[in-house]
Formats: structure tokens, C-alpha cells, sequence
């Protein structure tokens, strides 16, 4: 057993404190389990006594198979955080469980919360959470019913089917960001070291009048040559390109500390901000690279002869800065997600959680 948690522990590549919190909710609710099992059959209702050793032994089964999950240690592929989210799922499903088994005055009493569930993740709209709103409001003249119960915990079970796949979609969202990050810093490393290694195929240098050749690294006085791309193969050096991306990527860094500033963090296991300050990092790179190209290559009309190796630098940070625009739209779609996961009416996320509004 010893050696089972150790191994458990030295694979553990999800965070600790979100799958402790799930394991303590498994204990928690497979107390509450028994207890509303003996409850019920207590009770007056032959139905319920009927279904009550049924219920509880899925809903058992449920929690076990929610503590298979996190034990993950044997798993083939040691995936972070795909375990949490497995586990969640089954413990949704022992609780709905439990709440179609507990005697209606043990649910009554659960009302409140689980509207309020509801409410934060169906959207105003939708029939289910009209008819929990409604309960809410009967129970306070009537007591609960069997058929009340049933729509209730439906609107429930779709609320957590809800949010489980919103965390999914932030899951798969931060997965093809990371790649898509790995392979832009992959190309930028290959387009580095293809400088490194010819550095007068493509190289960095303008030719102002009156000054010479000038290159990220270097310049070159001025001289009558009649060759310039062999004039501009003998200026450059094979440290321009490494110097341009390494400046383009810190320009980027800062653009990526800045975009974090109103982010408080997230409860979620997938950290949605950190992969997109990741993605800036290589497209700085890239981009402070194809800027200096396109000025090189008169796209820019008034900006083609760069006077020293300061303004090639200076212009690699502002293009580096300048991968904002296109990550832009990589980050808003980062908030969508956010924001869906705090439900489909939560207030624009602010790094403060989700706070559902009222329905209008």
C-alpha cells in the first residue's frame, strides 16, 4: 500500500490539492450515501424503500469507481488531469444518485443549493431551470413531490453534464495551444540555427546611403560593389538571426506578463492563462523575424534603410511586442472558454471566479 502511494506521488503530474478536494468529497459522500440509505428505508414510502438498496449500491459503485480514477498511478500514459476529470464525473453521477434516493425532506433541504447550481450553468432560457425555479418557489407553500424531485434532479444531472463538458472544452483548448506553441518554437529554433549555419541565404542587413551595410551584429563601411547580395552575404554574421528571435522573444515576454496582469489564477486543473502567455513567447520570435524581412524587402515604404544595429534591434522589439495583434484573437477565444466554464451567463471573467446573474 506504502508502495502504491509512493508511486502514486512520483507520477502525480495533476494538481494535488484539486485531487485531494476530490478525494475528500468521495468520503464525504459515500457518508452521506449510507445515511440517506438507511433513511430511506425508514420511510413511509414503499417506492422509496423499494429503490433504496439499488441506488445506493450504484451510487457506491460510482464513488469506487471515482477512487480508481484518482489512484492513476498504474495508468499507461500518466496523463495529467485527465484522472480529476474522470473522477468528477462519477462523483456527479453517485450524487444524483443519491439525491433520487434520500427521502424528499433531506432533498427539500438541499433545494436551495442545488438551484443555484442550476442557475450557474443553464442558461435562463432553458425549460429545466425554469422548472427548478419553479420547485424553489412551490416548496415554499407546498412540500415536496416524487415528481418534483425527478425534474429537480434532472435539471441538476444536465448542470453538471454542462460544466464537466465545458471543463473539457477548456482541457482540449489548452491542449492544441501547447502544441501549436511547441511547433512555432520548433520552427523558430529551426529557422535560428539555419542562420546560424548559413547566414548569407537570407540575410538581415540594409544599406543605408553614406553609412554602409548594417546588420543586427555589425556593419560594414561603405564601398562601391557592384554584387550588393554578396556585399550583404560578407556583412552578416551568424549570430543575426539567434539576436533578432531572442529579442523578438523578450519583447513577447513582456507582452505576456502585461496580458496576465488582471488574472487572479483558476481553480481549474488546465491553466488557460499560462498557455497563452506560452503561445507568445515563440511568435514573438517569429514575428520580430518576418518584420525585419518585410522592411528589408521595401514592404514598408520610408522604412527600408535602417541607420545601426540599434534600430534593426529596436524595430525586432516592437515586432516582437507586436505578435498582440495576432495572439489577440487566440485570447479572446482563451476568455470564452473561461467564461463558458463558469457558465453560459457568468460575468466576463476577471481572474474572480464565476458569479452568475439574475434571471431577468
Amino acid at each position: 500500500m506504502a508502495g502504491n502511494r509512493h508511486h502514486q506521488r512520483r507520477f502525480e503530474k495533476g494538481t494535488w490539492e484539486l485531487r485531494e478536494g476530490a478525494r475528500s468529497r468521495i468520503g464525504e459522500l459515500r457518508a452521506r450515501v449510507r445515511i440517506a440509505k438507511d433513511r430511506a428505508l425508514a420511510d413511509a414510502d414503499t417506492e422509496v424503500r423499494a429503490a433504496a438498496p439499488a441506488l445506493a449500491d450504484e451510487a457506491l459503485a460510482e464513488l469506487q469507481a471515482a477512487e480508481d480514477a484518482l489512484n492513476h498511478g498504474a495508468h499507461p500514459g500518466h496523463r495529467p488531469n485527465k484522472h480529476l476529470a474522470v473522477a468528477n464525473v462519477h462523483i456527479d453521477a453517485a450524487y444524483g444518485l443519491m439525491l433520487r434516493m434520500a427521502p424528499l425532506t433531506d432533498v427539500q433541504a438541499l433545494i436551495p443549493g442545488l438551484v443555484a447550481l442550476v442557475r450557474e450553468q443553464l442558461p435562463v432560457t432553458d425549460e429545466r431551470r425554469k422548472r427548478a425555479e419553479e420547485i424553489a418557489r412551490e416548496i415554499c407553500e407546498t412540500p415536496l413531490t416524487s415528481d418534483r424531485r425527478a425534474a429537480l434532479v434532472g435539471a441538476v444531472v444536465t448542470a453538471q453534464q454542462a460544466l464537466q463538458r465545458e471543463k473539457l472544452r477548456a482541457l482540449g483548448f489548452v491542449r492544441i495551444v501547447v502544441i501549436v506553441s511547441l511547433g512555432l518554437a520548433v520552427m523558430a529554433l529551426a529557422v535560428a540555427l539555419l542562420g546560424v549555419w548559413a547566414p548569407d541565404v537570407v540575410p538581415l542587413c540594409f544599406r543605408p546611403e553614406g553609412i554602409g551595410i548594417v546588420c543586427p551584429t555589425g556593419m560594414e563601411p561603405p564601398s562601391d560593389v557592384k554584387d550588393l547580395d554578396e556585399a550583404f552575404g560578407r556583412a552578416a554574421s551568424k549570430w543575426d538571426y539567434p539576436v533578432v528571435e531572442m529579442t523578438g522573444t523578450v519583447a513577447a515576454s513582456v507582452a505576456a506578463a502585461l496580458s496576465l496582469r488582471h488574472i487572479r489564477g483558476t481553480s481549474a486543473p488546465y491553466n488557460v492563462p499560462v498557455a497563452l502567455a506560452l503561445l507568445k513567447l515563440p511568435m514573438g520570435a517569429l514575428t520580430a523575424l518576418l518584420g525585419l524581412l518585410l522592411m528589408r524587402g521595401d514592404f514598408v515604404p520610408g522604412l527600408s534603410a535602417l541607420d545601426s544595429s540599434g534600430q534593426i534591434i529596436a524595430w525586432a522589439l516592437i515586432f516582437g511586442y507586436a505578435q498582440q495583434v495576432f495572439t489577440k484573437f487566440v485570447d479572446d477565444q482563451g476568455l470564452a472558454v473561461m467564461n463558458a466554464s463558469c457558465g453560459p451567463h457568468a460575468r466576463p471573467y476577471a481572474g474572480a471566479g464565476c458569479e452568475p446573474q439574475e434571471a431577468a
